[in-house]
């Protein structure tokens, strides 16, 4: 299986990702893909600053994707995570899995983005577009209930 993770602070071309993933396959049915961009929350944020710790970090995206393969049949997965200052409308992550049917494919990707969003090692903190001190973005509620379901559930 095709599988690629990596924590960057270049930009990513997200066709460039598939291509790499699925150039000469003929074994895939299904790619979904997410890309998740930093937004300027109504005009307040001019950037969000993301820190990782080296090495920890790289294991963990690398465990998580061994967790998702071992759940679903994936023929290829792509985590990209990106680290440092990113303005509005820049991407921040690059979620693709391919697989030779849709459902594991989307069920794959919905699960890896739900452990980037809640549990991966990294830190967000908040530039302020007026100046002022901007905070530290902590897990929403939503998205740590939108994780837990993983936790019995089996592929389906």
């Amino acid at each position: 299986m095709a599988s690629a993770v990596r924590i960057q602070r270049e930009p990513f071309d997200a066709g460039a990702e598939i291509r790499a993933l699925t150039e000469g396959r003929t074994d895939i049915g299904a790619v979904v893909t997410f890309s998740g961009l930093c937004r300027d929350e109504g005009g307040a944020l001019s950037a969000l600053e993301l820190e990782h710790y080296a090495g920890m970090a790289e294991e963990e995206l690398e465990r998580v994707a061994a967790e998702a393969r071992a759940r679903w049949p994936l023929q290829g997965a792509t985590i990209i995570h990106r680290y440092g200052r990113i303005a509005p409308g820049e991407d921040i992550v690059l979620v693709v899995t391919a697989s030779t049917h849709r459902r594991a494919a989307f069920e794959a990707a919905e699960f890896l983005m739900d452990y980037l969003k809640t549990r991966a090692p990294f830190w967000k903190k908040e530039h302020r577009a007026d100046g002022a001190r901007g905070d530290w973005v902590a897990a929403k509620d939503d998205d740590d209930a939108a994780a837990s379901r993983w936790d019995s559930k089996k592929p389906g």
